[in-house]
C-alpha cells in the first residue's frame, strides 16, 4: 500500500479520536486502533515511515500513537 494512502488513514482515524479531551487519551485509542484494526504489513509501512521521517505528514496525536508502536516495536526487539 502506498505510504501517502497510510499516512491519510491515520491521520482520519486521528480526526474521529480528535474529540477525547487529552491528546494522551487521543494517542492511546488511535494506537489501539492501528494494533486491532490494521494488517501487519501496514503497520509495519508507517512504522518504517516512523523511523525514515520522523513520522513526516503524521499530525499531532497520531505521531504520538506511532511513537508508542514504535516503543512496542523496540521492546519485542530488545527481547
Amino acid at each position: 500500500m502506498h505510504i501517502d494512502y497510510l499516512i491519510q488513514m491515520a491521520n482520519d482515524i486521528g480526526a474521529f479520536f480528535s474529540s477525547e479531551s487529552e491528546p494522551s487519551a487521543a494517542a492511546a485509542s488511535i494506537h489501539q486502533h492501528i494494533k486491532r484494526f490494521w494488517d501487519p504489513r501496514m503497520r509495519a509501512q508507517i512504522l518504517a515511515h516512523y523511523h525514515d521521517s520522523r513520522g513526516a505528514d503524521l499530525e499531532g496525536p497520531v505521531l504520538a500513537a506511532v511513537k508508542l508502536l514504535a516503543g512496542e516495536q523496540q521492546k519485542k526487539a530488545a527481547q
